[in-house]
């Protein structure tokens, strides 16, 4: 049951993260291409810089969980059942949005974003092994 669901809501969900990179969230168009690609140092600099800390535990929770149901990718695509295969395709994946983001200027290239967007697949692929209870993974 839990598959077919997940089948459905797959790709809508898909779709509404891609809006929230690109246009949503109050997201404008900066004038100059920017990157950060200094691994924890952005996000470290983002939480001092900013005055509300649960604005930025939520930005940077946020970067985790929203990214948690690609985790199980293999329910789909039984090739991304394997976590270096899974892994692999994602930080491909992702790569590719963020770079889209610095050339479109409707975000910021981040090795953060990667960094933790990565995390959130892997906290998924791994509720997916205990959900199917298996060992091996």
């Amino acid at each position: 049951m839990l598959k077919k669901i997940y089948k459905i809501i797959i790709v809508p969900y898909t779709l509404f993260l891609l809006y929230l990179m690109f246009l949503g969230m109050g997201r404008f168009q900066y004038e100059d291409n920017l990157i950060r690609i200094e691994p924890v140092f952005s996000t470290v600099q983002f939480v001092e810089n900013n005055i509300d800390w649960k604005y930025s535990m939520m930005i940077i929770l946020g970067n985790i969980i929203m990214f948690i149901p690609f985790g199980f990718s293999g329910w789909i695509f039984s090739r991304l059942k394997d976590l270096k295969t899974l892994l692999s395709a994602f930080i491909s994946a992702i790569v590719i949005v963020e770079a889209l983001q610095y050339f479109t200027r409707l975000g910021v290239f981040e090795i953060d974003d990667i960094i933790l967007n990565t995390f959130g697949v892997y906290l998924g692929w791994k509720m997916r092994c205990i959900i199917e209870k298996k060992i091996s993974c």
